[in-house]
């Protein structure tokens, strides 16, 4: 139920990994804040509620000129800065010190799903606190893993370079053909490193094969598949997510890496080439011509760039600005607390709808990809390329000479 308007101020916060259009939301939410009774301020956190809890100074975004915040966002990556810090009770004080010094009283924070749990810790840590605090997740992440969400922003532009990497990436595997690996991102959802399927236009376009962290992988099939596309295509042009996971459900990437873990339990994957060097190898050693000389084959962990690629999907961009406003204008009808959703109402035409839904939902949870859009082992099926076809927007068109 809608509860009366308190008067405040409001903070906002990104978290997580960074993406081309979670500025939008940030502007979305200033946008659907200003001007609005009883919003007192509009501040921004520095590097999230790791910065609020370290009592970094807020960033005033009050009085930011239309202008300003125009390229505020259509810039990429976190313009205040962004945390993987997870609160503890502990930390309740210290959080509430500084809503209480500024008279904060509306949270906004834009983030994933680890981000979600942390706006829900927050808000139920208000509850234990006697502090009214009313607060709000705008939904974020290249994973597209969020519960509740047809999708995400931020997947969409992230997609999008994923489809246009591999459509060069293909042509270059064509005009020296060999065996191509390239990592993508995802460490539980399959869902980015399908999008690399949208890069087919023609029978024998790339890639060829594609491994999602919701099949198991084995290397014996891994080899097997390679070869029967080898045969066929005399190259193989292969799409990997950084989380495929043995028949164990043991991530390969992660045995790989002796890395530090965040403070959400997760080992970072995205910065290591460990996963292609081994696959490439694996590969090298397994598959040998007639000859017995090793197959010319590469490996590329696309990495960061994924994210933050400064040409977003436009429905991204605009979707990304609008649950920042949907955000803002349910804390403004008198919502306490809450998480924005994308729901996918059409896709001829592509429509959807907004909705707050509670954040119990939402946090904490990861979202796979579906079982209608795997197909094989190795691929995916029409129906993702129907999913996600209309949130990517045009992609160029390549000719081909021989």
């Amino acid at each position: 139920m809608p509860s009366k308007l308190i008067e405040g101020a409001a903070i906002i916060g990104q978290s997580g990994g960074p993406t081309a259009v979670i500025n939008q939301s940030l502007v979305g939410v200033v946008e659907g804040l200003k001007g609005k009774l009883p919003v007192k301020k509009i501040y921004g956190m520095r590097h999230g509620v790791d910065g609020l809890i370290k009592g970094l100074p807020l960033v005033d975004l009050t009085s930011l000129s239309q202008d300003t915040l125009e390229r505020i966002a259509k810039t990429p990556s976190a313009a205040l800065g962004s945390s993987r810090a997870k609160p503890t009770e502990a930390d309740g004080p210290k959080i509430f010190e500084a809503c209480r010094a500024n008279d904060i009283r509306y949270f906004f924070y834009i983030g994933g799903n680890d981000s979600s749990d942390t706006c829900r810790i927050v808000h139920d840590l208000g509850l234990k606190h006697n502090y009214e605090l009313r607060c709000f997740h705008v939904p974020k992440t290249v994973d597209n893993d969020l519960m509740g969400n047809d999708h995400t922003p931020g997947y969409a532009s992230a997609a999008r370079y994923v489809a246009m990497a591999f459509m060069s990436d293909d042509r270059d595997n064509a005009s020296l053909p060999g065996i191509k690996i390239n990592v993508i991102m995802g460490r539980h959802a399959g869902f980015l490193t399908a999008a690399s399927a949208l890069a087919r236009r023609e029978d024998g376009d790339g890639p060829h094969l594609i491994y999602l962290p919701e099949v198991p992988f084995d290397t014996d099939k891994f080899i097997d598949d390679i070869r029967a596309v080898v045969a066929k295509h005399n190259r193989c042009q292969i799409a990997v997510s950084e989380g495929i996971k043995d028949k164990d459900g043991v991530e390969i990437g992660a045995k790989l890496i002796a890395g530090d873990k965040d403070a959400h339990g997760n080992v970072q994957l995205s910065g290591s080439g460990a996963l292609g060097d081994m696959l490439a190898n694996l590969v090298k050693d397994k598959l040998k011509s007639p000859s017995g000389k090793p197959p010319r084959v590469r490996a590329d962990t696309l990495g960061y760039l994924q994210r933050c690629w400064p040409e977003p999907s436009s429905v991204d961009a605009h979707e990304a600005r609008q649950v920042g406003i949907k955000a803002a204008q349910e804390a403004m009808t008198g919502a306490q607390s809450g998480s924005v959703a994308i729901i996918r109402m059409s896709n001829h035409p592509y429509r959807i709808e907004k909705r707050l839904i509670p954040l119990t939902d939402v946090a904490a949870k990861t979202r796979h990809l579906p079982p209608e859009y795997i197909k094989g082992h190795a691929d995916v099926s029409p129906a993702f390329i129907e999913y996600a076809r209309p949130l990517v927007g045009e992609l160029p068109q390549m000719a081909k000479l021989i």
